[in-house]
């Protein structure tokens, strides 16, 4: 029993450490800030945005900037043409 709970520990400490160095680069301001922007301007629910788990917030993060960029392009070579 004491091996198991001691396995348990292990990995829950490996996750934390893992989660911890993979969004080091994060700021705790600008968590806050983002999630402000995606709940006003792409009405997000604060309570989606605190369900995801850290890799998936960071995959929308991404999906959504890579559009505003095409969205962005589009507009710029629609305005160029006129």
């Amino acid at each position: 029993m004491f091996f198991l709970l001691e396995q348990e520990y292990f990995l829950n400490e490996r996750c934390t450490r893992f989660f911890l160095v993979a969004l080091s680069h994060d700021t705790l301001e600008n968590y806050y800030r983002t999630n402000f922007a995606m709940m006003q301007n792409f009405k997000y629910s604060l309570t989606e945005l605190n369900d995801m788990m850290p890799w998936e917030r960071e995959i929308y993060l991404t999906l959504l900037n890579e559009h505003l960029k095409d969205l962005d392009d589009r507009r710029k070579t629609d305005k160029g043409t006129m």
